[in-house]
């Protein structure tokens, strides 16, 4: 064998005996000191979100999908994965969808949130396959207490699950094999707004015998009871307690099954029950993930990295008790689905001072549906702008502003309807916002004809932050080891991020901070450097 012979060979035996260069890390949640934040391809990752209306998910309808996220600025687009769409005839899969879905994406630039649509869409089996929803004796329905049906599929019934969970598992298998480099995919959402309408629970055989059953041990520790049946541990909630474990149980074997496969951070989403009047189970879905079974539902399906609130309540008191119940160092909070009418818009704002990882409006495409009265009228350009100016503002800095949520350091807010200042604690300084202001002068704020402010603040250095937001004034106040002294700006720059690095634009000074930071609907980072004297 000659030298290069030799050489080759050598070579090729260490190419072999090193490991391959490691591939793009998966998509995952991490989480410290009560704070979560998501990496994508291992840099932490905002989703700035809009969700396509249920029946937009198909191949003819993509053109009237992506003008709108285009105009919306963006990075994460939420599309529904039908079961009947992938397995029309049992055990016969068809992924043609999903796969051009995910080719025009990566040509939009954007990633994708995957919504499995199964046994649950709303309650209900409407996008389980024909075969599923029409046989009632090997999928058995819900039982109300006079023994009528309903709707909703059983959560006990084996069959049910064995079928949605081989379904969801050829999916994610087929969605590895597509994507596991590229990760177009970055979350799935496991079922859609499950529970039951009209009962508190199951009255099957399988339900009673449920609930003389042992609470299980995580749902003991997550709640802080003693051991007991569910009847005695409960007592009144036990129907809707132990019908919440059964479902959720339920969510968490499909969701344990595709990631046994294709492990992608997933989530279950909540149709909501109103925070303050809630009414009796039944009149809102029971055994869906709602706040008062949150504990619940986070002990019996640990495959799920997180519960995401669908928030269509505009009223600023009662969205944000839902922002405050989802926050928590058990449940990174996202948005999962939202309004599309204007006033949702600077929610953005307070979702992130509440550790969002992310926010999504509902229904956002031209393929001329509209959920009225819970988003829009009508889904046109004029609909986007809102939601256009708080994306075309976040998507440059979205990573610094994801680890600046993770690191504790950053705080938002938005617009309520009867008060019209508010107080931003940043410890060493306290930001005051007033909404409704002119540009000169210093009025008493009157508020926003309609509520549309917001504000984001991220701390950057020592006295030293990024403000930005829209329809807003903002001024600062010494705190903390700066009280008792006097404030100035020492300067205020605009700018904006490019390649993550900022670009310097002008400083303000004068008419433009004499009375506060005035934020317009113009998309305008600020850095400011605060002083004392």
């Amino acid at each position: 064998m000659g030298r290069w012979s030799l050489l080759l060979a050598a070579a090729a035996c260490l190419a072999t005996a090193l490991p391959a260069i490691a591939a793009t890390p998966l998509p995952r949640l991490v989480s410290a000191h009560g704070r979560h934040m998501l990496l994508v391809d291992g840099q932490p990752w905002l989703m700035l979100g809009a969700q396509v209306n249920n029946s937009s998910a198909w191949p003819a309808m993509l053109p009237e999908v992506w003008p709108a996220m285009d105009a919306l600025h963006v990075n994460t687009v939420q599309v529904p994965i039908a079961w009947e769409q992938i397995e029309p005839s049992e055990g016969h899969f068809d992924f043609s969808f999903l796969d051009t879905l995910l080719s025009q994406a990566r040509e939009h630039h954007v990633r994708l949130a995957l919504l499995w649509f199964a046994t649950w869409k709303n309650n209900g089996p409407a996008y389980a396959p024909a075969w599923v929803k029409l046989d009632n004796k090997r999928f058995p329905r819900v039982l109300k207490k006079d023994g009528d049906t309903l709707d909703s599929l059983s959560p006990f019934a084996a069959s049910t699950l064995d079928a949605d969970r081989a379904a969801f598992t050829a999916l994610m298998k087929h969605l590895r094999a597509i994507d596991g480099e590229r990760h177009t995919v970055i979350m799935v959402q496991v079922e859609n707004e499950s529970g039951t309408y009209g009962t508190d629970r199951d009255y099957s055989t399988a339900g009673d015998r449920l609930l003389q059953s042992p609470v299980p041990a995580a749902v003991l520790a997550k709640t802080g009871r003693k051991a007991g049946s569910w009847t005695a541990v409960f007592g009144k909630d036990a129907a809707e307690f132990s019908y919440a474990w059964a479902i959720a149980h339920y969510i968490d074997q499909v969701a344990a099954a595709g990631k046994a496969v294709y492990d992608l951070p997933m989530y279950a989403n909540v149709a909501l029950r109103d925070p303050f009047h809630p009414g009796p189970p039944g009149g809102y879905a029971s055994g869906g993930p709602t706040d008062n079974v949150l504990g619940i539902w986070r002990a019996a399906a640990p495959a799920l990295d997180l519960i995401a609130p669908d928030i269509y309540l505009p009223e600023y008191a009662k969205y944000t008790a839902v922002l405050d119940r989802y926050s928590r160092s058990d449940n990174p909070l996202f948005i999962a689905e939202t309004g599309s009418a204007a006033p949702y818009a600077r929610y953005v704002f307070a979702a992130l001072g509440h550790g969002a990882i992310g926010f999504s409006p509902f229904g956002m495409d031209f393929t001329g549906y509209s959920n009225w009265p819970l988003g829009a009228r009508k889904i046109d350009a004029d609909t986007l702008k809102p939601f256009a100016l708080d994306y075309e503002l976040l998507r440059p800095i979205a990573s610094l502003v994801a680890k600046a949520g993770f690191e504790g350091k950053l705080w938002g807010v938005s617009e309520p309807e009867q008060t019209h200042t508010q107080q931003i604690d940043l410890g060493a300084w306290q930001a005051q916002v007033g909404y409704g202001l002119p540009q000169f002068g210093m009025p008493e704020a009157k508020g926003n004809p309609t509520p549309q402010g917001g504000v984001l603040i991220v701390q950057i250095g020592r006295d030293e932050y990024l403000v930005a937001g829209c329809h807003a004034r903002v001024s600062f106040q010494p705190a903390g080891r700066n009280a008792g002294k006097h404030a100035l700006f020492e300067r205020v720059e605009e700018g904006r991020y490019v390649d993550g690095q900022w670009q310097f634009l002008r400083v303000w000074n004068g008419d433009q901070t004499d009375w506060g930071l005035n934020l317009t609907s113009e998309p305008q980072w600020l850095r400011v450097k605060l002083a004392t004297y």
